[in-house]
Parts: structure tokens; sequence; C-alpha cells
């Protein structure tokens, strides 16, 4: 704003359905800090050179070979915003509200200094097994994931009723760690947590996902749902048809039984 323009970062929109986003990390895991700074230089150069002001976001495509090339800016706050928002400690949201009011941006780029890795998973209500089409209905149960640097920005809740008329995004779950491994198994742990009961959801096979090989290593493209999805359906289990606490029932009732059997 008047003037100052700076960039915090770049994520990775790379794991897509239907060539829509469904996770997201940032900073991404793939890249060197060269290719990192130069992305970021041209960013700025672009946004300066169509006197932009405001939050906004730079949409590159890169290659096998770390050729990057540009392709959209969306001029606005993005739904995978909170990622940028956990590593680099900057409300974006209030910044786009100062800077509208006519604020001055008195962050320099020096000022930003990212700090460990930051994922979103989108909870959307579709069913998976049918090319992902929309499942809206009543929510019957609503347990979102807990736990330090777990974040889940949402407006649903139980006997919230999903309508069938808007787009099926129910809920972003957001987890922070030191590193992008760490990240990944927090990721895990709280989509295992995470249950909406009543309705299908993503939530299994974002499950699915965080624990497949290429996706620990960082190792996959805007392709890699497409091309695996097959396997990634074969390892999803369906959460209209399993009861979360159905093992733990089952604990609980052998434990009686053989306490009784004790006495």
């Amino acid at each position: 704003n008047y003037g100052n323009i700076i960039h915090l970062c770049e994520r990775d929109c790379s794991i897509q359905r239907r060539h829509q986003k469904i996770i997201e990390i940032a900073p991404c895991p793939s890249i060197s800090e060269n290719l990192r700074k130069i992305m970021g230089v041209t960013a700025v150069a672009a946004a300066k050179a169509v006197g932009y002001s405001n939050v906004g976001t730079i949409e590159f495509l890169l290659d096998d070979y770390n050729n990057f090339y540009f392709m959209e800016m969306n001029t606005r706050i993005q739904v995978e915003h909170g990622i940028t928002e956990e590593i680099t400690g900057h409300d974006l949201v209030v910044r786009q509200i100062r800077i509208a009011a006519g604020e001055i941006l008195e962050i320099e780029q020096s000022d930003i200094k990212p700090r460990g890795y930051a994922i979103e998973a989108r909870i959307t209500a579709e069913n998976v097994w049918e090319n992902f089409i929309p499942a809206p209905g009543t929510i019957e149960g609503y347990y979102p994931a807990l736990g330090p640097s777990v974040r889940v920005d949402s407006h649903v809740y139980k006997d919230y009723t999903i309508p069938p008329f808007y787009d099926s995004l129910i809920a972003k779950l957001i987890v922070k760690a030191t590193d992008y491994d760490l990240a990944v198994n927090k990721l895990e742990r709280a989509l295992e947590e995470f249950t909406i009961e009543g309705v299908r959801t993503i939530i299994p096979f974002l499950l699915t996902i965080s624990k497949s090989k290429e996706f620990r290593r960082g190792f996959f493209d805007t392709s890699y749902v497409e091309k695996n999805l097959k396997t990634i359906l074969e390892n999803t289990y369906d959460d209209m048809n399993k009861e979360p606490n159905d093992d733990l029932e089952e604990v609980i009732v052998e434990a009686i039984k053989r306490y009784k059997k004790k006495r």
C-alpha cells in the first residue's frame, strides 16, 4: 500500500480433485530457497506493475524443471489464507480491512520470517465414491479436532442442515508444526479425530492421502489424485457405514467380560 508491496511466501496447492484444491501447504515442501526467493520477487514485481493495492494471490504453475509460469492473480482473500497466517503470524483479514481503510502498510519484506509448516485440509460434505458429488443433509454429530497448533475454521454445528445450493465446503482444518514431517503427522492425527456424523464427508479420503508415501515425501503434482484415485478409494473407509467408536465399544465389552470372569 502507498507503494509498499511485500510477499508472504508461497503455498503449494497441488492436491486437487476435479481441479479444485483440497489440501494446501505453506511453504511448499519441494522447492529450493533460491526458487522461493525468485518467485517472491516476481510476484512483487507483478503487483507493482499494475499498481495493485491490498491483499492478493498470484498463482504460478511449476514444471519438472523448476520453471514457473504465471496463471492469474486473485484479487481477494483466498480460502487457504489461514496457512499463510500461521507461518507468518499476520492476520490477513485484519490487514486487508486496515489497508482498505487507508492505513499505511508498515511491514517491510525483512519483517516477514516464516516459521515452520502449516497444512490445510478442506472438509467438504461430498460422496467421494460418486465422483465427489455434494452430500447435503443434517449433521447429527460434530466433533472437530482439538489440540495445540490445530485450528478449525467452520460455521457448522450439531443439527446444522447443509443446504444443496452452495459450495460443499463446511470446515477448514489447519495444523502447524516446526517441520513438514511433523505437520503431516499432526494432520493425520487431526483427521483421525475429526468426526462428522449424519452426512458423508471427504475426511476419510483426505486421511488416506495424508498417510501416502508420496504426500509424506512431498512428491506430488496436480494430477496426483486423478492418477491414484482407485488406490486412494480402495484404502478409504466409508464414514457413513463405519461407526468411529465401534472398536472402542468392542474393547469395553471385552474388558467387562474379562472382569466378570475374574470375579
